[in-house]
């Protein structure tokens, strides 16, 4: 078999376009919701659920109750004695955290895979986990719904991965060998456009699908414009937790979107205090 090849610039063109065609037809592979994470996911909407029906739901995984199990007693939740059994983890965490990590622990296992690309991916899944519990303590400073802000800034870059095996399936196609800052160009481009399908896909919430959409655009936004807001501070903290180098505090702090979230300075410096909480789950989640 042919060798990779360093491409010409018309070739990466051609190959961009390629690419861009796909994403518009929606002739892109896009990955299936979990079947666990879409139960949990009802059930948590379900004002008449209870932790006997999630924790009969988790059971019906073995992979995923190991998983709901081990992260329940990671240093992130700190138990006071070893969660035994999921109807333990229920008491000692509550229903709606509990439905928070079963989501997150199926959801990686079933949406986030790109063969010959895991440490990529690995990257685009600690952000999203870095971004998902920033996104909840941004909430709670705004005292709004901290569970709805969870999902935007989980799911915010889900189309990352897409793009990511989209571009380098086309490429591999057409043994052009692509440079790392070029794929991640076209994944920062394109991934808010395959997201939105994503979260058709998936039937997501319409404020996360919006988020989604318009984290990085927010002006743009004709509606839920504060789940925008919020999903790009989460995104921008994230960046700085993991990749301080692209992303230092002075350029985070002097960020206009902090302003208009009405988030002022000790608000920042309250926020800059949680980072080694939030790198506990990350870890604890990074299955």
């Amino acid at each position: 078999m042919p060798s990779e090849t360093q491409p010409a610039a018309s070739q990466l063109d051609q190959l961009e376009q390629a690419l861009v065609q796909k994403i518009k037809a929606g002739d892109v592979e896009l990955p299936l919701l979990p079947q666990a994470a879409s139960k949990v996911m009802a059930l948590a909407s379900d004002p008449s659920a209870d932790a006997a029906k999630l924790s009969a739901l988790i059971h019906q995984d073995q992979a995923l109750a190991a998983h709901v199990l081990r992260i329940a007693n990671s240093p992130a939740y700190m138990p006071r004695s070893p969660v035994v059994s999921l109807q333990h983890a229920v008491a000692m965490l509550g229903i709606t955290l509990l439905s928070e990590i079963a989501f997150t622990a199926s959801l990686k296992s079933g949406a986030f895979k790109v063969p010959g690309y895991e440490e990529d991916v690995k990257r685009l899944w600690r952000h999203s986990l870095a971004s998902g519990a920033f996104a909840k303590e941004v909430a709670r400073m705004r005292r709004v719904n901290v569970e709805s802000a969870y999902l935007c800034g989980l799911l915010h870059a889900i189309g990352k991965p897409v793009v990511l095996r989209t571009a380098t399936t086309l490429a591999s196609q057409q043994r052009i060998a692509l440079e790392k800052p070029l794929l991640s160009g076209w994944i920062a481009g394109y991934h808010t456009e395959v997201g939105a399908l994503i979260a058709d896909k998936w039937g997501l919430p319409k404020q996360v699908a919006v988020a989604i959409q318009y984290y990085g655009d927010y002006d743009h936004a004709t509606e839920f414009r504060q789940e925008c807001l919020l999903t790009c501070v989460a995104d921008l903290l994230a960046s700085h937790l993991l990749t301080p180098d692209e992303m230092p505090e002075d350029t985070l702090r002097e960020h206009s979107v902090f302003a208009e979230l009405n988030l002022y300075p000790k608000d920042i410096d309250q926020l800059m205090t949680m980072k080694d909480r939030v790198l506990t789950v990350v870890n604890a989640m990074n299955l």
